[in-house]
């Protein structure tokens, strides 16, 4: 699942495969860019901000994508097919060829075109990046604090107090403080919440390079089932206490989301209860 890890991680593919290069072909696949073309253009860069993908090229314009929960770019060569694959035909959103790459964009929620010079439009909502330069803990915990009713999975999702915080991490940070998703994020003592931020930089700095993911101190290349706490572990042992793992949901009706935890190793209000009171 895309979160700000696995979009780092991205970019850096992409920026590999493209940056410095001149685009030889653009293929957008979705009516607002139908027309579009970006042949001839240089890629100067291509960064990640939170979850989002700026692919910025000469002439004052970047190619803006989201991945979402299902959307990935694809690297290929000549006579190399990229890794993973990426889908079939009908999910491709977008071709960029430069030298002997290719990025295929596929399932791409979002995919626009912006002025580089105008990014801010369409990202200054975002709040600290957890993997840019621009990671200020106090800021993020400021951003979270605002509205300190709110359950800590709820506000740790909302890119505008943190970017790059997804359902997975969302789940793994929140047993790692040992508390309940649904606990109000006010109701968590100043040092938890601090904390709970410098591990979250800590993890997704650590999971950027690679391909499989781990929150847990699992060796690489153990069974996938070690490297996660408790995200989509439902009825499965905590690796903590062996207590069944159970899920539950967050979020207004027709949106919500997937949460899972451990009912004995994160304490404080379940799915359907009233939580008491930030104080």
């Amino acid at each position: 699942m895309p979160e700000g890890d696995t979009v780092w991680y991205t970019t850096r593919r992409l920026h590999e495969a493209l940056a410095g290069r001149t685009l030889a072909r653009t293929d957008f696949r979705v009516p607002q860019l139908a027309t579009a073309d970006l042949g001839g253009r240089a890629v100067l860069e291509v960064a990640p901000r939170g979850k989002h993908i700026l692919m910025r090229v000469e002439g004052d314009v970047t190619i803006h994508s989201h991945l979402g929960m299902e959307g990935a770019w694809r690297v290929s060569t000549p006579g190399r097919r990229p890794r993973g694959g990426g889908g079939p035909a009908h999910q491709i959103r977008a071709v960029l060829t430069a030298g002997t790459s290719t990025a295929t964009g596929y399932r791409l929620p979002l995919l626009e075109l912006l002025r580089t010079a105008e990014e801010s439009t369409a990202l200054g909502h975002l709040g600290p990046d957890l993997l840019g330069p621009d990671w200020d803990l106090p800021e993020a915990e400021r951003r979270l604090l605002a509205d300190p009713g709110r359950p800590l999975v709820e506000a740790l999702l909302d890119q505008r107090n943190l970017a790059g915080i997804g359902n997975v991490y969302a789940a793994e940070l929140c047993f790692l403080a040992a508390t309940s998703p649904w606990t109000p994020v006010g109701e968590l003592p100043p040092p938890l919440l601090a904390r709970l931020l410098a591990a979250a930089e800590k993890l997704l700095d650590a999971n950027k390079d690679r391909l499989v993911r781990r929150t847990t101190r699992a060796p690489a290349g153990v069974d996938r089932d070690r490297t996660l706490w408790v995200y989509g572990r439902t009825r499965r042992p905590c690796h903590r206490c062996g207590t069944a793992v159970l899920a539950g949901s967050h979020g207004p009706p027709g949106r919500s989301r997937p949460v899972f935890y451990c009912p004995r190793c994160q304490p404080g209000p379940r799915p359907g209860e009233e939580a008491p009171p930030a104080r």
